[in-house]
């Protein structure tokens, strides 16, 4: 059975304070939560992941990396490497977030660096990809998608599957308001489902987890969830309001 996972990115947002402040608010209200099939996943800043981890410690809740570089040490200053985020403790990292693509010029060769470099490391990857609006109304979002997997992950085996993560971004619906239809949301991961069952069998494909992160809300995470091949969701903005958030973690 796939694992139900819901991360939220927390991006630029919150400093330490804030950060302890809305784990325990979260944990608290999930600590009562029977959903021994579902992963509860926070992305915070760097500068908090170690105050987020002692606060997360006994809790349902697993403290992500937001990204990393894609080399062991040198001088690149101002970046975090695969193994500085081990030696604290991190476990898990987002990497191809649509936003490091679009602000920081990240493309599907550096992205798939990364990825080695995280699973060197042994560490679980969240691996986001989606399309533009431009080429979902050229209706070319299917191709684009295909693309970005072929690029980042094909160069892979079966096995490295098992510590990785899928994130699908509609980048028109991320933080617009903008929501692709549970149906759009199917049609795409029932179709990366299946670029990977070509590539690398069914069994492969049939385990992996595809979150869905465009815009849920608690209003619509339920529908969204329902659907066959989502697995839950990659949460921004709601995932920075406590109850909005559990809502979302309760609606899977």
């Amino acid at each position: 059975m796939r694992k139900k996972i819901v991360a939220g990115n927390w991006k630029m947002n919150n400093g330490v304070q804030e950060t302890e402040k809305l784990i325990n608010e979260v944990k608290d209200s999930i600590s009562i939560l029977d959903q021994k099939n579902v992963r509860v996943i926070v992305a915070p800043s760097f500068v908090s992941l170690t105050s987020a981890l002692e606060n997360a410690k006994n809790s349902k809740i697993e403290v992500a990396a937001q990204n990393m570089h894609q080399e062991k040490n040198g001088a690149y200053t101002g970046e975090i490497s695969a193994e500085i985020l081990r030696s604290i403790g991190i476990k898990t990292v987002i990497l191809g977030h649509s936003e490091r693509r679009q602000y920081f010029g990240e493309n599907d060769k550096l992205i798939a660096k990364k990825i080695d470099a995280a699973l060197a490391n042994n560490l679980e990857i969240i691996f986001c990809f989606g399309e533009l609006l431009d080429q979902r109304k050229l209706e070319n979002h299917l191709l684009e998608v295909g693309s970005q997997l072929k690029n980042s992950l094909f160069h892979l085996k079966a096995e490295d599957f098992k510590n990785i993560i899928l994130a699908y971004e509609p980048v028109w619906a991320i933080g617009t308001g903008e929501t692709a239809t549970p149906e759009q949301a199917q049609e795409m991961h029932a179709f990366v489902r299946n670029v990977l069952a070509n590539k690398f069998g069914e069994k492969t494909a049939n385990s992996i987890s595809i979150l869905y992160g465009g815009s849920v809300k608690p209003s619509n995470a339920e529908e969204i969830f329902s659907k066959e091949d989502v697995d839950g969701g990659l949460i921004g903005g709601a995932s920075l309001i406590a109850e909005d958030f559990v809502a979302i973690i309760k609606a899977i």
